[in-house]
């Protein structure tokens, strides 16, 4: 059994390494590395002090290769792959929050609105560090979401870390059924027309343009406010869609891959939704993905003000690849850049205006907001 293991290990990493073998000569140490951790399983197997499941050492294998790459890439098992598919029908619930692995934790890129994360108090770059008294480290990202997620109305403690706090954070939370509306409109000022997107599903777009269509029944409106605070992306056509509303012609994104024929620019049609009119897209450290790629758009072709934060710095595609054994790996398989050329990836975008959060008792549009507050001064003095 264990030679087979030994094997296929082998030719795990021969074939992920054997395409650079040529191109560097630090890679010729390769097969020697391959000996050091077949050597390293066998004294595992012979001397570690408690008995180790082989399925379980090749998984975590696989995804530390896949996790090596880049916080977004990852190993699923037959059964998480399948938990992935599967809709839960309200039997299990979660706490409504968006994640990636970093440095060994669970980092929170934006908890979604009125989800139970948020409700409590946790925050966009928290970091998770324990969950019901069980240390992340050391698990996948899949492991921890799986940990996270139970019956609806069952209770869970994390445990974070949160910068320029010195001790860690305990918020007990109770699991729902994770309910997302995408757009919220309102009429702010009785001059501003407000839309909050907080993901990018498949009907984001038309659901953003129907609301633009009422706004502009109304006389008084004269400007808008683009809210994409805490929205962790979605569907890279929707954020194309929503900034071709704005923007007259140009260039709106690009994608750039290793295979050539997958590297594609997308352009915007003529004609703008508001026609012309004043508009502020609000952003904060959730802002990632398609939320970067509609603020790092508008903001280069000079159509908007960007008021918040810094943005995550997501700029990346992942693709989810079936395996033989009914399992799958998420694998970035391409990179966005804006129209200037930029990349988004571990930069994000930087708003023109910059206003932090204000307090501790900050929820989004209400009293407490006052990055929105400083973008209706500013539209409507």
């Amino acid at each position: 059994m264990i030679k087979k293991i030994h094997l296929y290990i082998v030719l795990l990493l021969f074939f992920f390494f054997q395409t650079n073998l040529v191109s560097s000569s630090e890679d010729n140490d390769i097969y020697k590395k391959i000996d050091i951790f077949s050597e390293v399983l066998d004294k595992i197997n012979k001397e570690f002090v408690d008995d180790v499941n082989q399925s379980e050492a090749m998984d975590a294998a696989i995804n530390g290769v896949l996790q090596s790459l880049d916080p977004y890439s990852a190993y699923m098992t037959p059964q998480l792959y399948e938990s992935m598919q599967t809709e839960t029908s309200g039997e299990f619930g979660g706490l409504g929050i968006e994640v990636s692995m970093e440095a060994g934790v669970i980092k929170v890129i934006t908890p979604m609105d009125d989800s139970p994360a948020a409700e409590a108090g946790v925050k966009a770059g928290d970091y998770i560090v324990k969950i019901n008294d069980i240390q992340v480290q050391g698990k996948s990202l899949s492991e921890a979401v799986d940990i996270m997620r139970g019956p609806v109305g069952t209770d869970i403690e994390i445990t974070v870390r949160r910068r320029g706090e010195r001790k860690a954070l305990i918020f007990n939370i109770t699991r729902e059924k994770i309910k997302v509306a995408s757009v919220k409109s309102e009429i702010l000022d009785n001059q501003t027309g407000y839309l909050r997107l907080t993901s990018f599903n498949e009907n984001s777009g038309d659901q953003i343009k129907d609301k633009i269509k009422e706004f502009k029944k109304n006389e008084k409106i004269k400007n808008y406010i683009l809210d994409l605070r805490n929205n962790p992306g979605g569907l890279l056509s929707q954020a194309i869609k929503i900034t071709d509303f704005f923007i007259d012609s140009g260039e709106i994104v690009s994608t750039k891959s290793k295979r050539k024929y997958e590297s594609r620019k997308f352009f915007s049609r003529t004609g703008d939704l508001i026609n012309g009119d004043t508009i502020v897209v609000l952003i904060n450290y959730g802002s990632a993905s398609a939320s970067e790629i509609v603020a790092g758009a508008l903001k280069d072709h000079k159509r908007a003000i960007i008021i918040g934060e810094n943005s995550y710095g997501k700029g990346s595609v992942q693709s989810i690849i079936p395996l033989k054994n009914k399992g799958a790996i998420r694998l970035t398989v391409s990179k966005y850049y804006l129209p200037s050329g930029k990349s988004i990836s571990d930069v994000g975008v930087s708003p023109d205006i910059e206003v932090v959060e204000g307090s501790d008792g900050f929820r989004f549009n209400t009293d407490t907001d006052n990055q929105l507050q400083y973008a209706l001064k500013l539209l409507n003095g």
